[in-house]
């Protein structure tokens, strides 16, 4: 038997939304370090628009909005916020730096099609 105190419990410890890589915490902090703030977090947001009707938005950000949901990586901490959850709930976002890729990259299971341009999704 589940008490009320039991649920609300399991529920602040939600799984985490997205995972980010070692690799892509690295250069996170590395980023935050470049903007000399201790305030700022990485948020990954779904927006509509793009070639696929969805799109991805990674940027820096000091707000807290109630629901967000935030996961530590490192000491990188990752805001999604309540409505971008379903979408990218098992996505992982990386980090490439090689001659044929750079930049941040997410591997997202929810995505049914994207575009060639990878930035966007349905």
């Amino acid at each position: 038997m589940t008490t009320p105190a039991q649920t609300d419990s399991t529920e602040a410890k939600a799984p985490t939304t997205v995972v980010l890589t070692d690799v892509a915490a690295q250069k996170v902090k590395a980023l935050i370090e470049q903007e000399d703030r201790d305030d700022l977090r990485l948020r990954v947001a779904v927006q509509p628009g793009g070639c696929s009707g969805l799109r991805y938005q990674l940027f820096f950000d000091e707000r807290s909005l109630d629901g967000d949901i935030v996961s530590d990586f490192g000491g990188v901490e990752v805001v999604v916020d309540r409505m971008s959850a379903p979408y990218l709930t098992g996505a992982t976002i990386d980090f490439a730096d090689r001659i044929d890729a750079q930049g941040f990259t997410i591997d997202n299971p929810n995505a049914g099609s994207s575009c060639a341009c990878g930035d966007s999704f349905s």
